[in-house]
């Protein structure tokens, strides 16, 4: 009888070295179950994560030697990688191709995906996003991987394996999906849905240098020295929520995968291979998204709702310019999707009765001026 499968894989890759990357792309491969199911001729759909137009130091995105890596183990099957994503902004050639260039996707050796078509779709069994919008490219692929970047977020706490399917939606139509889905657990069920609906044959996790602290775009590079992967993204999160120092209930899509038994709650119930105990950091500076917490039970009725209410928002993070970093270049004002920002002397202000909390002018922010704040009564509950 043969091993098991371990649910996740961790392999250290102290540095992009193009040999040191190969090496441990090959370990990691192997262990989760390796490629044999892709045949000569198949071509291979690679979802990155290609936020923004930033060069791969910034750990903004998944790094490039990591991505040649991969295809060329998919090459040498005989089959065709692709590599895409729908960064926030225009899906169009010209836009896209532009976030090829300054991520360095073109020293890969893929194909980069040139279809911008998008295609309505029903997704079944979904808790939240019974329809959507998504792009279409995926769907002329035999098989999927989804290859994501370890990184900190503003709504979301972690982005990992299970946010980067968002990058399925198209990019001007994101905020859109932010309003209809403005709490966290909704917008959580809505990824999970995704997640569910595509359901890549392989996760891979980019942690060679994570990003930390004003993430996912704005935030510090962090090493952290190794990749991780698995065939369930949720499994795989939940270790690199610990790798990072953050509670699982911290992380709605977390959350939304246990309530749904996609995951353990517990790390101790997956099987991991490799030494990931080295590997955790406890200073990382992580966001923690605190909006989920529930008080109602404190007192009964309208009053515990009340009160319940009143705390949420009180601890809620919330995003908040800092006026010395800004430059007026109206970004944050024109990705809102709540229209709950106005410019004022060049500088935007944030109407907190209308703002729902998205984080997309933290996240879409040239800058990094918009940052994720949070209120005194949040970081006294916290010590």
């Amino acid at each position: 009888m043969g091993t098991s499968t371990p649910d996740v894989v961790l392999v250290p890759c102290a540095d992009y070295t193009p040999a040191l990357c190969r090496q441990a792309m090959e370990q990691a491969v192997a262990a989760v179950g390796g490629l044999d199911w892709i045949r000569p001729g198949m071509r291979i759909g690679i979802k990155a994560n290609l936020v923004a137009m930033m060069k791969p130091e910034t750990a903004a995105t998944t790094h490039p030697e990591l991505l040649k890596a991969l295809v060329d183990m998919i090459k040498e099957r005989g089959a065709e990688p692709v590599i895409g994503d729908s960064p926030g902004g225009l899906y169009t050639a010209v836009y896209v191709n532009r976030i090829y260039h300054a991520t360095g996707m073109q020293s890969t050796g893929a194909e980069l995906n040139g279809d911008y078509s998008t295609k309505e779709i029903t997704l079944p069994g979904a808790l939240a996003a019974k329809t959507a919008t998504v792009t279409d490219w995926l769907h002329r692929c035999d098989g999927i991987i989804n290859f994501c970047k370890l990184k900190s977020h503003g709504m979301m706490g972690l982005s990992a394996a299970a946010k980067n399917l968002f990058g399925t939606i198209p990019g001007t139509m994101k905020p859109e999906y932010h309003f209809r889905y403005p709490d966290p657990k909704d917008f959580a069920n809505m990824l999970v849905d995704l997640d569910e609906y595509w359901k890549p044959r392989l996760h891979i996790v980019d942690a060679v240098v994570a990003m930390e602290g004003n993430g996912p775009t704005a935030g510090k590079p962090r090493a952290v020295g190794c990749i991780l992967a698995g065939e369930n993204p949720h499994k795989l999160d939940l270790l690199c929520a610990r790798l990072i120092g953050l509670d699982p209930r911290d992380v709605p899509t977390l959350r939304a995968a246990m309530d749904r038994r996609l995951t353990p709650e517990a790390l101790e119930d997956l099987t991991i291979e490799g030494p990931w105990e080295r590997y955790v950091i406890p200073d990382f500076e992580t966001i923690r998204e605190r909006n989920g917490l529930q008080f109602q039970n404190l007192f009964k009725g309208k009053a515990g709702l009340a009160f319940s209410g009143f705390l949420n928002r009180s601890i809620a993070a919330r995003p908040g310019v800092v006026k010395d970093e800004c430059v007026g270049c109206k970004k944050c004002f024109q990705v809102c999707p709540a229209k709950a920002i106005t410019m004022k002397n060049r500088r935007p202000v944030i109407d907190r009765k209308k703002c729902i909390r998205c984080f997309c002018c933290q996240e879409f922010c040239p800058k990094g001026a918009m940052k994720v704040k949070r209120p005194p009564l949040a970081r006294l509950l916290v010590r």
